[in-house]
């Protein structure tokens, strides 16, 4: 069942606030991220996963790397000049994030963390990242997401290898 086309999130009234020109697609709650874009017309590439990474107690951010390619740890560490990162567990990340795995968005995020967006996003016409729950997505230019976030666009990915 997808989402109720009048369903509000965080994410939603965040992304509406920050007056990013943007549109919602909401699609039944995805099984694979080739699923996910499949029902929202887009290619893998422009399915942004958000993940949360930890750089020491209390001290976070968010990483948006396309699906379909792998997120490169070295590359993070050596723009930000630290030597060790780690990724908190699910319910660590919701606690810090007030949503769940699978969910999370810097857009209404419960603490606003730095945003790093990989650089292969510019690639694309338009971007898709989470909307706050599962089958709801925002799509927006990249150039609108990186200012809407005030992000920083860093090579952090490599292309996943093919079977």
């Amino acid at each position: 069942m997808a989402p109720s086309p009048d369903l509000e999130t965080p994410a939603l009234r965040a992304v509406s606030a920050a007056r990013v020109s943007h549109r919602v697609v909401r699609t039944e709650p995805a099984s694979s991220a080739e699923e996910s874009a499949s029902w929202q017309g887009i290619p893998l590439a422009a399915l942004l996963r958000t993940i949360v990474v930890r750089r020491g107690p209390d001290d976070y951010l968010f990483v948006l790397v396309p699906a379909g390619r792998r997120f490169d740890w070295p590359k993070l560490r050596a723009h930000l000049g630290v030597t060790r990162l780690s990724l908190p567990d699910a319910d660590e990340a919701q606690a810090m994030t007030g949503y769940p795995r699978y969910s999370i968005t810097p857009f209404g995020s419960t603490r606003a963390w730095p945003v790093i967006a990989d650089a292969s996003i510019s690639a694309q016409p338009v971007v898709s990242i989470g909307g706050g729950i599962r089958g709801v997505n925002i799509h927006l230019a990249p150039d609108a997401l990186v200012r809407a976030l005030d992000a920083s666009v860093v090579d952090v990915s490599d292309e996943a290898p093919t079977d």
